[in-house]
C-alpha cells in the first residue's frame, strides 16, 4: 500500500525538485521565473513596513547576559514554508513542458535501369582508361548518390540481357557493375534497339510515377531484330523517360598497342542522330560525352534532374508539467496555514 503511495503520488512530486528535472524543461513563460529572486524582498518590505507601524514597549531584564536558544530560529519557519509555496507557484505559472518531436519522412523514390553498352569498341581509350572504365566508374558514383530510389542494370552488344533487377540493394549493384568486361557478352555488335526492349520489359510494371532509363553507347545499332525508334517509342508508351549518352569522340582515335608496343588507332564514329531521336521520342535528353569530365558533368546533370519526392511530416506531442508545482504550491500553502495557529506564530509581528 505505501509501495503505490509512493510511486503514484510521491514520487513524481520529488522527482520534480530534481536539479536535472529542472533544466530538462522547456518554459511556456520563462521570463516569469525572474520573480523568485524577488521572494525574500517581499518579506524584506514586509518587515520593513512593519517595523516602521510597531508599538515599541519598553521592557527591563536583569543584568547577565540573555542566553541564546536555537529554538528562537523556529519562528522563521513559517516565513520559509510560504516563501517556498510563492516560489512553486510562480514555477507552476511559468508553465514547464517537454515536446517530443517526431519527424516522419516518406521517400517516393524513382525507378532508373541503366542500360551499358559492353561491346567491343568500348575499349577504345579516348576517355580514360577505356569507354567502358569510364562509364562503370561514373555510373558507380551515380549510384552512391541516389537515396531510395530502385536501379537495375541492363547490358548489351550484340545481344541484351538484365544484370540486376530493380532494386535498393546498392552494394549489390555496385559490385555487379564492377564485374562488367569487355567480351562478356559473346556476340558482339551494338544491339540498341534489343537493349531498350529489355528495358522496357523491366520497367513497364513498375508502380514507380517516374521510370527512367540511361542508355550509354558509342555506336550505331548494327545488330538485334529490333528497331531503335520502335523500341523507344514502345518505352514512351509504358512511361519511360528516355535519357541517351554518346560516348568517345569521331575520328581516329587511340586503340591498344600492336604486336612492337606502338599504338594503334582506328576510325570511330557516334550515330549521333539516331541517338537524339530515341531521347526525343522518351522525352528525355540527349548528351555527347568526349572525355572523363564531360561524362561527368552528364551524370551530375542527370542527377539534379532526376530527383526523389522526399516528404516530411513533423509530429509534435507537448507535454504540461505544470501540476507537479502547482501541488507543491497549495501543500506548503496549507501548511503555511496551520503553522499560523501554532506557538511557531510571532504573535507581535501578525
Amino acid at each position: 500500500m505505501l509501495e503505490q503511495l509512493w510511486l503514484r503520488f510521491l514520487a513524481p512530486l520529488v522527482e520534480g525538485l530534481r536539479y536535472a528535472t529542472l533544466t530538462s524543461y522547456s518554459w511556456e513563460h520563462p521570463r516569469l521565473l525572474l520573480l523568485i529572486p524577488l521572494i525574500p524582498l517581499l518579506f524584506g518590505l514586509r518587515w520593513l513596513l512593519a517595523s516602521r507601524r510597531r508599538v515599541r514597549l519598553g521592557v527591563a531584564f536583569v543584568p547577565g547576559q540573555v542566553r541564546r536558544d536555537w529554538t528562537a530560529l523556529l519562528r522563521f519557519v513559517p516565513n520559509l514554508v510560504l516563501g517556498l509555496s510563492l516560489a512553486f507557484g510562480v514555477v507552476a505559472l511559468a508553465r514547464p513542458q517537454r515536446t517530443d518531436e517526431r519527424v516522419v519522412q516518406n521517400t517516393e523514390g524513382i525507378d532508373i535501369l541503366l542500360v551499358i553498352d559492353v561491346s567491343g569498341s568500348m575499349e577504345l581509350q579516348d576517355l580514360r582508361p577505356n569507354r567502358l572504365e569510364a562509364a562503370k566508374r561514373v555510373a558507380h558514383d551515380f549510384i552512391q548518390g541516389r537515396v531510395g530510389d530502385r536501379i537495375g542494370l541492363v547490358v548489351f552488344a550484340g545481344d541484351a540481357y538484365s544484370v540486376i533487377p530493380l532494386t535498393t540493394d546498392y552494394e549489390l549493384l555496385r559490385q555487379e557493375l564492377s564485374r562488367l568486361k569487355l567480351g562478356m557478352i559473346p556476340n558482339d555488335g551494338t544491339a540498341i534497339g534489343t537493349a531498350l526492349g529489355v528495358a522496357t520489359n523491366r520497367l513497364r510494371e513498375s508502380p514507380s510515377r517516374t521510370k527512367v532509363c540511361i542508355l550509354l553507347s558509342d555506336g550505331e545499332n548494327t545488330a538485334g531484330s529490333l528497331d531503335p525508334l520502335t523500341a523507344a517509342q514502345l518505352a514512351h508508351a509504358y512511361g519511360l523517360k528516355l535519357y541517351t549518352i554518346g560516348l568517345g569522340k569521331d575520328g581516329i582515335v587511340p586503340y591498344g598497342t600492336d604486336e612492337q608496343g606502338r599504338p594503334r588507332f582506328v576510325e570511330t564514329e557516334l550515330d549521333e542522330t539516331t541517338m537524339r531521336q530515341l531521347a526525343q521520342v522518351g522525352e528525355g535528353q540527349f548528351f555527347r560525352a568526349t572525355d572523363n569530365g564531360a561524362l561527368q558533368r552528364v551524370f551530375r546533370r542527370i542527377d539534379r534532374y532526376e530527383k526523389s519526392e522526399i516528404k516530411q511530416t513533423r509530429f509534435r506531442n507537448t507535454r504540461d508539467y505544470y501540476r507537479v508545482y502547482l501541488w507543491w504550491c497549495v501543500g506548503l500553502w496549507l501548511l503555511w496555514l496551520a503553522l499560523k495557529n501554532t506557538f511557531l506564530t510571532n504573535a507581535l509581528e501578525d
